[in-house]
């Protein structure tokens, strides 16, 4: 099983289909590298705002900046502005900053959705197309494959995922990517695998590829969701967070093996450290890289006996040498299956989406929604 990505080079042969999902302040380059280490797969930026992008965003310019040796390059927009959108990836294009671009339609989060944009979008359908086709007009001189990554729509009586998804083929996506959760379900729940399936039966005759994101936590999961839905590749979110080794579970899985990844606490310990090298690398600050690595600690330990001491002081380490010295303290354990291998990162329960005013009154109208914010990353 591998999926093809069309790049100005040639076909890129992902090789398992495996691609690790754009997230805010953690698919940084040090993450991604991380991830890389742990077998093949595509990685993809934390999202972009086009407007912070073209503005040249020092912190922005930064987020889609590749880790050395990372190829193919992959950046992820976010945009409600198709002459944003356009002006974004030109300037990608022109200074070749990536090789693959992924547009986002999928984020819940209020400060996205309440400008009508990520999980809101696809329900206004023209405003919608107009962005995508803008996008993919403006990469294919550069050769840049652009895809979509969007959800069921914004709540249960407001499905979008069918005819955005044929919209997105029919402007020339190289595939659509579909978290099977409503925006309003934010991340709580299980995840719908039978709208993936039904997605892949709706895209069969033109032929554009379908991935399938949600609840995702082992190797087994990413087999089991190609062959209930049909699906052409895996998107990975929250299952590797903490658990970086999830790719190599996946590489195995997809190669046919039996032999789960689980690594012993002393070797998860090792991936603490090299995580901390690599975000300190990142920041060019021990300080900034260490605070920043704070927030994931509780994920790396999650299941582990540790003395609820030393565990607190993992959540307050400020430079490599301190890590170094709490990492030593910790005793070795097998790896702890049950408690590990369960949801973790945003567990948001479901609330009614935030969106602008009358929003749901007509898809079909001409909208012009107010510009986003240069905020990125979220």
């Amino acid at each position: 099983m591998s999926l093809t990505l069309p790049l100005a080079s040639g076909d890129h042969v992902i090789d398992p289909p495996v691609v690790l999902a754009p997230m805010a302040g953690i698919t940084n380059s040090a993450f991604r590298a991380l991830c890389r280490e742990q077998g093949a797969g595509l990685f993809i930026s934390e999202m972009v705002t086009a407007r912070a992008l073209i503005e040249r965003r020092p912190d922005t310019l930064r987020m889609i900046a590749p880790g050395a040796g990372e190829w193919p390059r992959s950046v992820q927009l976010y945009s409600v502005d198709p002459h944003t959108m356009r002006a974004a990836v030109t300037m990608i294009g022109k200074e070749n900053l990536a090789d693959h671009i992924d547009m986002n339609f999928g984020c819940p989060v209020p400060k996205v959705t309440r400008k009508g944009g990520g999980a809101a979008l696809p329900y206004k359908r023209k405003l919608f197309s107009s962005i995508v086709d803008a996008a993919v007009q403006a990469a294919k001189p550069f050769g840049i494959p652009v895809t979509v990554k969007m959800r069921i729509g914004i709540d249960t009586d407001h499905h979008t995922y069918l005819e955005a998804a044929k919209s997105a083929s029919d402007s020339g996506v190289a595939w659509v990517a579909l978290h099977a959760r409503t925006a309003e379900q934010m991340y709580e729940g299980k995840a719908d695998w039978s709208a993936i399936a039904r997605l892949v039966e709706h895209l069969k005759p033109t032929g554009t590829p379908v991935l399938g994101n949600g609840d995702i936590w082992s190797g087994a999961d990413g087999i089991a969701m190609m062959e209930q839905t049909g699906c052409a590749g895996v998107v990975v979110g929250r299952g590797c967070l903490g658990r970086p080794w999830l790719f190599a579970d996946l590489v195995e899985s997809f190669k046919g093996g039996d032999k789960r990844v689980l690594p012993s606490l002393f070797e998860v310990r090792e991936v603490m450290f090299r995580h901390a090298e690599l975000i300190v690398d990142y920041f060019e600050s021990e300080d900034r890289g260490c605070r920043d690595l704070r927030k994931h600690m509780a994920w790396y330990l999650k299941g582990f006996r540790v003395p609820s001491e030393l565990r607190r002081q993992f959540g307050m380490h400020s430079s490599l040498a301190e890590l170094r010295t709490l990492l030593d303290q910790l005793t070795d354990q097998p790896y702890p299956v049950e408690v590990a291998e369960k949801p973790r990162g945003r567990v948001s329960h479901g609330r009614p989406p935030t969106l602008p005013d009358g929003w749901l009154l007509d898809p079909d109208e001409d909208v012009s929604v107010e510009l986003e914010d240069a905020f990125s990353g979220g």
